[in-house]
């Protein structure tokens, strides 16, 4: 069984959003192919579920630098044991930003919300950055008989790398969809393809959309 995974794509990771990944909009018209593609294929479907991952965070996140006095984002600093990057203020709970891009079909199987606890950052849609808690994903997964799994989103150096990673973790057979993934880029240029080196060291199998297509045909 295969699952893709749909990473955060929100409004406050898109343009004009509190924390915008450079042209993060424009992977969803790709990713909507997938979908589509990926379920009217000849020979059944390609992607058994769709699942979608959404940062959900109370106002008082400990990630955010509004929280933290005389700090700006990009400044690192010590969460509860952890090095943490601060960010604006993003993903709200019940706020506008922490919706989904309008333009992106939400057909969606499962939502998984990471990201609830004020005192720890979540960027893998299967553990918080601690790897205290576990999210309610793989056990998904399991129960749905998924070993195979292909991320896509934002931003690709964080959630998407770490979301991927963990697969690789947890024994799925992973693949990220390198142009349906968009990265910020926030402490050097090049994060994105670091990002993609790491993952390729863990065992993650980078691929184009088109492959997906061509297999779905």
């Amino acid at each position: 069984m295969k699952a893709l995974i749909i990473v955060d794509v929100q409004n406050d990771f898109c343009p004009g959003g509190a924390l915008p990944v450079p042209e993060g909009d424009q992977i969803v018209p790709i990713i909507n192919e997938l979908i589509y593609a990926g379920l009217q294929t000849k020979n059944g479907k390609f992607f058994d579920y769709i699942v979608a991952t959404q940062d959900w965070h109370p106002v008082n996140h400990g990630s955010f630098a509004a929280n933290h006095e005389g700090k700006v984002p990009g400044q690192l600093i010590d969460l509860d044991g952890l090095q943490q990057i601060l960010w604006p203020a993003h993903c709200i709970q019940n706020t506008p930003g922490a919706n989904f891009h309008k333009d992106l079909n939400t057909l969606f199987a499962k939502v998984v919300q990471k990201g609830q606890d004020p005192n720890v950052d979540s960027y893998s849609a299967f553990w918080d950055n601690g790897q205290r808690h576990k999210t309610e994903l793989e056990e998904y997964l399991r129960s749905k008989n998924v070993d195979e799994v292909y991320v896509v989103g934002v931003a690709l150096d964080y959630c998407c790398r770490f979301t991927a990673t963990d697969a690789v973790k947890a024994e799925f057979k992973t693949f990220l969809i390198a142009d349906a993934c968009k990265a910020v880029n926030a402490i050097t240029p090049n994060d994105g393809d670091s990002a993609i080196e790491i993952m390729r060291e863990y065992g993650v199998q980078i691929i184009d959309s088109n492959e997906i297509f061509k297999r779905c045909k």
